[in-house]
């Protein structure tokens, strides 16, 4: 029974590194459509997030079917838990890079408006936070988890400028309301991208030590 778990976990281990890899494409092809217009990047975001949930479809129905089959404790039992819970943040995130897309979209529509420099560095702190995420979950480091939880709240501060920023261009350009709202959405999307980045890196946590550390 023992080599049999070891070997679906391995499967399941591949397919979520799969999924992993695709969702960190869609994130960076998204801000780069936001960023600099290239509106055929949204059709990729678009075109990959039907190959994320598949996975996500797939991965789940796996790891229901090994609870199942090999009825695993202890520390197996903590992995497939937390397989089942990173594979949904995941299909979230790439909605959500699916919804940057479409805010792209509906900013191109206004040539002359500018997205703020200050973009720039929190899609850099966003991807970065995901990947940590990904790569604490992967080598099973809780101090690199405890760095990207900490790491939120610099994600927090800059969609906190940049709100602030958009507001104020709004109210002296009427014109810019429209764009400046879908600027707005994509921001707010890319914070919550860095709260789902936060929740792998707490579900590496609870893996590794079996404590849950959200809410603290």
């Amino acid at each position: 029974m023992t080599k049999h778990l070891d070997r679906d976990m391995d499967r399941l281990h591949r397919d979520i590194l799969s999924l992993c890899t695709i969702v960190e494409d869609m994130i960076g092809k998204a801000a780069m459509a936001l960023r600099d217009g290239r509106l055929e990047l949204c059709d990729e975001v678009t075109a990959e997030d039907e190959t994320v949930d598949r996975f996500e479809v797939a991965i789940e129905e796996e790891c229901l079917k090994m609870l199942a089959l090999h009825h695993p404790v202890a520390v197996d039992l903590r992995r497939i838990a937390t397989v089942v819970k990173v594979n949904n943040d995941l299909e979230r995130i790439a909605d959500l890079a699916v919804n940057i897309a479409d805010r792209a979209r509906g900013v191109r529509e206004y040539p002359e408006f500018k997205i703020p420099k200050a973009v720039d560095p929190m899609v850099a702190h966003v991807r970065s936070m995901v990947r940590g995420a990904l790569d604490a979950f992967v080598h099973l480091d809780t101090a690199a988890a405890r760095e990207v939880i900490q790491r939120d709240n610099i994600v927090d501060e800059l969609n906190e400028h940049l709100i602030e920023l958009l507001q104020n261009s709004m109210q002296t350009r009427s014109q810019w309301v429209v764009p400046g709202l879908h600027c707005f959405s994509a921001i707010r999307h890319l914070a919550r991208i860095g709260d789902l980045a936060t929740n792998i890196a707490e579900d590496a946590i609870y893996l590794v030590d079996g404590e849950i550390v959200r809410h603290r």
